[in-house]
């Protein structure tokens, strides 16, 4: 007896389907027995334009492999849309089960020269856009009792990197808006989880490929296929991922990792108080060991993906 398909019966929006990671969870969900909801706008990668070809090209894969999909090009980035995303969904497939969180756009610049334009079209965007489209969907898990949030962070965020003051700020509020939504939503029995993907696509403009060590190098990085990370997604949006929530992973082509989340390191306590000249003199100094490093995602994974 063949084994049933960890998603069906259930229906899956993705967010920024039209291609790279939201591609490829969204054809995943899909064979994994789901109805898909493909929304993209099919914007440009720092925000600009729109075209409905890209959830198309999607949506027409989906369906070349036997699965069910429908598409929706409304932005996450306003309320007013983002509830048209969820309600094209119930349209379509007549509930909604699992949103995975994954519509992005970058617009990376060194701090001191990041526009207030580049800082909120990110932060609508990935931030906003994350909030809204889990919250139109929040009333429908509450009356089902029943769902799934899968939300795509970064260790741009988690960790930090150079020039991304924007996404990485946003970033990092998904994976709190994601605790939120868990601690909040429990009592629904709603999951929420987010995912920090690495993709090759990510890592091309920077690595050289000149001598035969660079090129070997090279290629081991290009097996991080944006498919590497869909099997997480798919686990995290089904049953078996029953009483899973409020987690964050990374995955890493065959690498799937459990991220901390902060917690207090070390403690001082004066019983009389302190002063800036005794924190100064005591307190500074005695938890200087356990600061953290001013490091990249690079420098903590520091090694090639296996």
């Amino acid at each position: 007896m063949a084994e049933r398909p960890m998603l069906e019966g259930k229906v899956a929006l993705v967010t920024g389907a039209g291609g790279g990671i939201g591609r490829a969870i969204a054809v995943a969900m899909a064979e994994a027995g789901a109805a898909v909801l493909v929304n993209d706008v099919g914007a440009s990668l720092t925000g600009e334009g729109s075209s409905a070809s890209p959830a198309e090209q999607t949506k027409a894969l989906i369906e070349r492999r036997g699965g069910r999909a429908a598409i929706s090009t409304e932005s996450v980035a306003s309320w007013g849309s983002a509830r048209k995303i969820v309600e094209a969904a119930l349209d379509s497939f007549g509930r909604i089960d699992i949103v995975v969180n994954n519509a992005g756009i970058l617009r990376d610049a060194i701090f001191h020269r990041m526009t207030p334009e580049d800082w909120l079209a990110v932060i609508d965007v990935h931030l906003n856009g994350g909030f809204f489209a889990s919250r139109a969907a929040a009333e429908h898990f509450r009356k089902q009792e029943s769902g799934a949030y899968v939300h795509m962070t970064s260790t741009s965020g988690l960790i930090g990197n150079f020039g991304q003051a924007n996404y990485s700020a946003a970033k990092l509020g998904i994976a709190a808006l994601s605790k939120s939504i868990a601690l909040d939503m429990a009592r629904f029995h709603v999951r929420s989880n987010c995912i920090s993907p690495f993709a090759w696509s990510r890592m091309t403009s920077s690595i050289p490929a000149e001598t035969p060590e660079q090129q070997a190098r090279v290629a081991r990085l290009q097996q991080m296929t944006p498919d590497k990370n869909a099997p997480m997604a798919v686990f995290l949006a089904s049953d078996a991922a029953q009483g899973i929530t409020g987690q964050i992973f990374a995955t890493r082509h065959n690498e799937i990792f459990l991220m901390s989340q902060s917690r207090p390191l070390r403690s001082i306590h004066r019983a009389e108080g302190w002063t800036p000249e005794l924190i100064a003199e005591y307190a500074a100094p005695a938890l200087k060991p356990s600061f953290l490093p001013l490091d990249r995602s690079e420098d903590v994974f520091s090694w090639d993906p296996v």
